[in-house]
């Protein structure tokens, strides 16, 4: 056991891909906000020197130039999709927080060296705030996950699933899957954000990140059987308490929107995620670039749940 370093700094909302091709794909947020950016390695470790492209650059004005969030890129049906969330510049909308979700794709071997087509916004049937989208493959059917504000519910955001009908549009009306609802959900904001899914002993398994973007951020969990109807709430259970919190014996904190990927043999699940290293933070949290990736392997219970450990260790 040993205390973990960022793998790379300054790069929030991290996303791992392991490809068939030998590479894992990176993609974070960056701090400009400003872009869409890559890097690959055949290695974990090797992704923190790797190369970076800027595959994509948001337009100057418009409905989508501005505050690109939460990239993550999938292989989908033989093309790399990257999903991201973007802002409409300011003589849009006074409001500069009114996200939508947007996709861009390329059908390159090397998603780094494609031409990337901008494949426009992914349309939910709500016309809300929404964000950090991520997709999955299950029992053949391509599912999309997302978080969005419902008018009604109080929050800024919910979790919400729908199967997709291709890679960019998704098929029938949204399910909500979970709301903002225990005290560590909702310090600061109201939040149900960045959900990622793995699955394990014939289960499927939604981590999700609540409250504000300072030291109280913290990871939940939702589970289902994998033979479960994915669409019917009542298939998912919820942890009443964070699966993963600061921890601040050892200067990590605010641990959250992550992602799963595995080890180089195959053998081991892997959690990523960004944690600040201090707490002393000048304006808003989302201005400030200090939230950095982590990766530390996720263990597994007797009883087949995930073990999530300390957010600054590595056991």
């Amino acid at each position: 056991m040993s205390v973990l370093t960022p793998l790379i700094e300054q790069r929030a909302d991290p996303y791992i891909h392991k490809h068939t091709d030998g590479y894992y794909y990176f993609t974070a947020s960056v701090p400009a906000y400003d872009g869409i950016e890559l890097r690959r390695a055949t290695t974990i470790a090797g992704l923190a020197a790797a190369e970076t492209v800027m595959v994509w650059t948001k337009p100057d004005t418009g409905p989508y130039s501005d505050l690109i969030w939460a990239p993550e890129i999938h292989f989908n049906e033989g093309a790399w999709y990257v999903y991201f969330a973007a802002a409409p510049s300011r003589e849009i909308k006074d409001d500069l927080f009114q996200h939508r979700m947007y996709a861009i794709s390329t059908k390159a071997d090397n998603p780094l060296t494609g031409d990337w087509a901008f494949e426009g916004q992914i349309d939910t049937g709500m016309d809300t705030f929404c964000l950090d989208a991520t997709t999955f493959n299950h029992k053949g059917v391509l599912y999309y996950l997302w978080a969005q504000k419902e008018e009604g519910i109080r929050g800024n955001s919910n979790l919400y699933i729908a199967p997709m009908k291709t890679p960019v549009e998704i098929d029938g009306k949204p399910v909500r899957l979970t709301i903002p609802e225990y005290d560590w959900e909702t310090i600061g904001f109201w939040v149900n954000e960045g959900p990622a899914v793995v699955k394990h002993g014939g289960r499927l398994f939604i981590t999700y990140s609540a409250s504000a973007t300072d030291e109280n951020y913290a990871m939940g969990l939702l589970w289902a059987d994998e033979s479960s109807d994915l669409l019917d709430p009542a298939s998912w259970n919820k942890s009443k308490t964070p699966v993963l919190t600061s921890s601040p014996g050892y200067n990590i904190f605010g641990p959250g929107h992550n992602s799963f990927t595995q080890s180089e043999d195959g053998q081991t699940d892997m959690l990523v995620y960004h944690a600040r290293t201090y707490t002393e933070i000048e304006g808003d949290p989302l201005w400030d670039p200090n939230r950095h990736t982590f990766v530390k392997p996720l263990k597994w219970g007797d009883d087949g749940m995930p073990v999530f450990g300390d957010a600054a260790l590595d056991d």
